[in-house]
């Protein structure tokens, strides 16, 4: 059998990325007065990019005093795939199948399957920009509570076989910088870094048969 060179692309990968940034689209930061009544409410801006790209602009721009245009407005989140690699405690028989029996255009029975899929860790890692160390610990209370140590997520990892597959994403470590050096009109910048390992499987090319 040729495996190299028939094109396929099931999306796999993309849905899950996508998947994982939806679990962090609704995280809000408020600010209260004195009294305790709610001064502003924000939702945090978030987006898939490295982390380099948001430093740099920060570093840009870290003079509060400076006439500019326009600023990154703190708090802000991003995200990106970091890394994939086999996961081979998760290995199963290969030669398993998924079917799914479908009418074809002219009205033919097919049968459409997969073999097992390949079981792979991919990477993630989620950041949170803030201005203040309150406005971090908000964010941050507000997604540790829902790993435990890990979250599931359910992934329609190939639509045309209906094949749903419950994804467990793993919190790993934390890491804290607090940026503020200088003098006072500099920028401060507080910067977590949470690092994820979403346990998932990538699928092959689909198959399929007359009945």
């Amino acid at each position: 059998r040729i495996m190299f060179g028939t094109h396929f692309y099931n999306e796999g990968i993309r849905r899950l990325t996508i998947g994982f940034g939806q679990l962090f689209n609704n995280i809000i930061v408020q600010t209260k007065s004195s009294t305790g009544a709610i001064d502003k409410r924000m939702k945090i801006p978030l987006a898939y990019a490295p982390k380099e790209k948001f430093l740099v602009r920060l570093d840009q721009q870290a003079d509060l005093q400076a006439d500019r245009e326009f600023a990154i407005a703190l708090p802000r989140m991003g995200f990106e795939l970091t890394g994939l690699s086999y996961d081979p405690a998760r290995k199963i028989n290969k030669m398993n199948k998924f079917k799914v029996v479908k009418t074809d255009d002219t009205t033919k029975k097919v049968l459409n399957y997969n073999y097992t899929p390949v079981p792979y860790n991919i990477d993630l890692q989620l950041y949170l920009f803030t201005a203040t160390a309150e406005d971090g610990l908000q964010i941050v209370e507000q997604i540790l509570p829902y790993f435990q140590p890990d979250y599931t997520v359910t992934v329609n990892m190939i639509p045309n076989l209906d094949i749903k597959r419950d994804i467990p994403i793993v919190l790993g470590n934390i890491n804290y910088e607090d940026s503020y050096d200088g003098e006072f009109t500099n920028r401060r910048a507080v910067i977590y870094t949470i690092n994820f390992t979403a346990k998932t499987y990538l699928f092959g090319p689909m198959n399929n048969q007359g009945v």
